[in-house]
């Protein structure tokens, strides 16, 4: 897309509610501000909100709850993504249709769908204005992300209103890292080619999706946070932190997420099961070798300690296995893709036993063939990294278009 149409489409977008200029001002959510104006935004609307357990107030209150509470705001259905509106299916799971115990509403199911199938969900719903408000991670194989995007399109194709309730990213909105996805690897774990921690926040990634994706712009409206910092991580924002999965326990998390779920490509656990998802990784018969070869790296700002650890589920379920644990020490100076291409490098180094899944799940996350064929042919760090670095200069020019905070 050319430059002036990707300047039309996002001067095209409307931002709701200009943030009013303040020195260290509390950090404000979307929801919030949306609320404190009265829900004007939705005023003669039927809406249908696309939310999780993480859609939630300062206070802990799920926004479906204080809106359907609310007669200033009309609230007439409730879509649910991957793990459900309410949070009860593990990964691959969704909680189907239903009517929702504690409000009445209709529950409709978005996980899976796309295109025509979700824009008929849409239409029977019979809401004029889709909500999204979920908390992300970052990440580009995380699948909120994706809903955002089939959601959008399915709101379009169906004649509905799109407006986007910001929230932080937890991992700071600094910089863009990892390989960029090649759009023949495209999967429900990456649509469209961005990168593997791409550093914006949801509003930010709806108007980059309307602008630069989209066969045809939805209707879109975001309702900006006010008092975000990009540079600040999830402690910064004083709100409290709701697991977005099951296996997304902390923002710690969220910190090392972006590179360690790589290893959902191998043979190797990624630490599901333990108390420490992903950060904990590792297989039977690997041992201190592993924590030595990635400390001797000196990768900035992360330490490597010899970790045992039986998950009780997933890979390995009841097994004692040997790995890592990945000990963060400066998180601004970490870079959790990098580490994720060590760690990997160093498995295969050490370990006679590592090897990728066989349905090849490494060229979807990653995005291309090019790590996992490049780490066969022993290629190092450095290399595997170096090789994205072009294509990853060019989203993060066409990125700084649809940033909405300094």
């Amino acid at each position: 897309m050319h430059l002036s149409r990707r300047t039309l489409l996002a001067s095209a977008t409307t931002t709701a509610l200009p943030p009013r200029t303040a020195h260290r001002e509390r950090l404000r959510t979307g929801f919030e501000r949306l609320a404190a104006d009265g829900y004007s935004l939705l005023s003669g609307q039927k809406v249908g909100v696309v939310t999780n357990p993480t859609g939630i107030t300062r206070d802990a209150r799920h926004i479906v709850d204080v809106m359907h509470q609310d007669p200033r705001v009309r609230l007439t259905a409730v879509f649910g993504p991957e793990h459900g509106f309410r949070g009860t299916a593990q990964a691959g799971g969704s909680e189907g249709r239903y009517d929702d115990p504690a409000t009445g509403l209709p529950v409709y199911d978005t996980y899976l769908k796309s295109g025509r199938p979700l824009a008929d969900v849409f239409t029977a719903s019979g809401v004029d204005t889709v909500v999204f408000d979920i908390q992300d991670v970052g990440a580009r194989f995380y699948t909120y992300i994706w809903t955002l995007y089939d959601c959008m399109e399915a709101a379009q194709l169906a004649g509905r209103r799109f407006v986007v309730l910001d929230r932080p990213n937890p991992v700071t909105g600094r910089r863009a890292l990892g390989p960029v996805l090649h759009k023949e690897f495209a999967t429900f774990v990456g649509r469209q080619p961005i990168a593997q921690a791409h550093g914006m926040t949801v509003a930010e990634l709806a108007r980059l999706f309307n602008g630069e994706y989209l066969t045809a712009p939805v209707p879109l409206e975001t309702v900006r946070m006010t008092g975000w910092d990009r540079a600040g991580f999830y402690d910064a924002s004083g709100l409290p932190w709701v697991p977005p999965s099951p296996n997304m326990p902390t923002p710690d998390t969220a910190l090392v997420y972006s590179g360690t779920c790589m290893f959902e490509g191998t043979n190797l656990s990624e630490g599901r099961g333990t108390t420490r998802p992903f950060e904990l990784l590792g297989a039977e018969g690997v041992d201190g070798r592993w924590a030595a070869a990635a400390n001797g790296l000196g990768l900035p700002g992360v330490r490597f300690r010899e970790a045992y650890f039986t998950p009780t589920f997933s890979k390995f379920q009841g097994r004692t296995v040997g790995g890592v644990q990945i000990h963060v020490t400066d998180r601004d100076a970490y870079d959790p893709v990098r580490t994720g291409i060590a760690l990997l490098v160093t498995a295969r180094t050490v370990w006679s036993g590592f090897a990728w899944r066989s349905d090849d799940w490494i060229d979807k996350l990653t995005g291309s063939a090019r790590v996992r064929t490049m780490i066969d042919a022993g290629a190092g760090t450095d290399e595997v990294t170096g090789a994205w670095q072009e294509e990853l200069a060019g989203f993060r020019r066409i990125r700084k278009e649809y940033l909405l905070y300094k």
